[in-house]
């Protein structure tokens, strides 16, 4: 296996540039996914990694290995695509020795990396069955035995996932997660959805207008994202977001005034910041709580509900916060009765709220869990 290092990778089409100076450095055995908006580059970066997409400018290494001029076939690497791209008129056993064969490998060899493969994703009653006598889930897993048996240093993944039912879906990103595991490989992953990225990934790269907004762990992304595109990207039901101003400023707190919430005081590095500016206040819908602060350092408010809908093990709160047109959520635990315009107090810890630059959107620093300050940058 190998690792990744992307530099400086600019990708254009004429005029029309879709990725901009891209830099990440996946290390060896990490399962990495690219997640982003559709159009935001990310599948464009993924087969100019495998070689299917020329890049404009920049390197490309493989293992340390400079791979930016070798054409795909020579850069050590496997791809599984998203309409799995099975060769329909052979076999599960014959699509997954074929591309072996054409490396002349040594029969022997060819049949142990077959039914090694076929026995890890638990494919071998299938083997003599052609791909339209399989299902989706089973076309998928014979798509990735192929990537297997190559050997590659790196997998790469494009949105495997979307051409199954949602139940598919899950159980087929534990089987890929499983494997990750028990090959220690190097996976590079696309996906639009951010469930995926948060549940599969060692670290996530979150792409937007191709431009790499923030990477690293998905917990670090969550809790400490670097500006208001990722807050607002990763995380469902997605981050409310309130517009507020700069009222004053301590040595490691910030005031602002947000309508329907009076004075807050957040507990951020104030060095960025002036009184006056424009800020946008953020708060995940999984941190609010019903009922009143009760001495404790939250920050309290009254919701006009508009409905809610409560899924037995979890409910959700839509409603407007007096003074603001957007629809705040609540994302609460266990069923929850709600009545249709029913006024409700809530509250969120202060800090659990986040802090946003009004025009750039970048995060003001606060603190990490460990008491380290992770900056409101972006992070490579």
């Amino acid at each position: 296996m190998a690792g990744l290092a992307l530099s400086k990778i600019v990708k254009q089409y004429g005029t029309h540039t879709v990725l901009h100076g891209i830099d990440l450095t996946v290390r060896d055995g990490e399962f990495t996914v690219l997640v982003g908006p559709s159009g935001c580059g990310k599948s464009t970066l993924l087969r100019s990694i495998a070689g299917l997409e020329s890049i404009s400018s920049g390197t490309i290494e493989i293992g340390g290995r400079d791979v930016t001029a070798l054409p795909s076939g020579e850069r050590g690497l496997s791809m599984v695509f998203q309409s799995y791209a099975l060769y329909p008129h052979m076999t599960v056993r014959k699509n997954l020795s074929f591309g072996l064969e054409n490396m002349k490998l040594p029969r022997q060899e060819i049949d142990a990396r077959v039914m090694e493969a076929a026995r890890m994703l638990a494919i071998e009653p299938l083997m003599d069955r052609r791909p339209k006598q399989l299902s989706g889930g089973q076309r998928q897993r014979v798509a990735i035995g192929r990537a297997i048996v190559r050997q590659p240093k790196v997998f790469l993944f494009d949105e495997p996932l979307s051409n199954l039912d949602a139940a598919l879906r899950v159980q087929t990103r534990g089987e890929i997660s499983r494997l990750h595991k028990r090959l220690g490989a190097t996976m590079i992953y696309v996906t639009h959805d951010q469930i995926e990225a948060m549940t599969m990934a060692d670290r996530i790269a979150v792409l937007n207008g191709g431009r790499l907004e923030q990477y690293g762990a998905p917990l670090e992304l969550f809790d400490f994202p670097a500006n208001k595109f990722v807050a607002g990207f990763i995380g469902s039901p997605q981050m409310n977001f309130f517009d507020g101003t700069i009222t004053d400023l301590g040595p490691e707190s910030v005031t602002v005034s947000i309508t329907g919430f009076g004075a807050l005081t957040l507990p951020v590095d104030s060095s960025t910041g002036k009184i006056g500016d424009k800020v946008t206040l953020g708060a995940r819908p999984n941190h609010f709580r019903l009922g009143k602060a009760e001495g404790r350092p939250m920050i309290e408010a009254r919701l006009s509900t508009q409905y809610a809908e409560s899924v037995g093990t979890e409910t959700y709160i839509y409603g407007k916060i007096e003074g603001h047109d957007r629809t705040v959520i609540l994302h609460l635990p266990d069923h929850v009765a709600i009545a249709d315009s029913e006024v409700l107090d809530i509250c969120i810890p202060a800090a659990r709220l986040h802090l946003f630059h009004g025009e750039a959107g970048l995060s003001f620093a606060k603190k990490r869990h460990d008491g380290s300050l992770i900056a409101g940058a972006k992070a490579a």
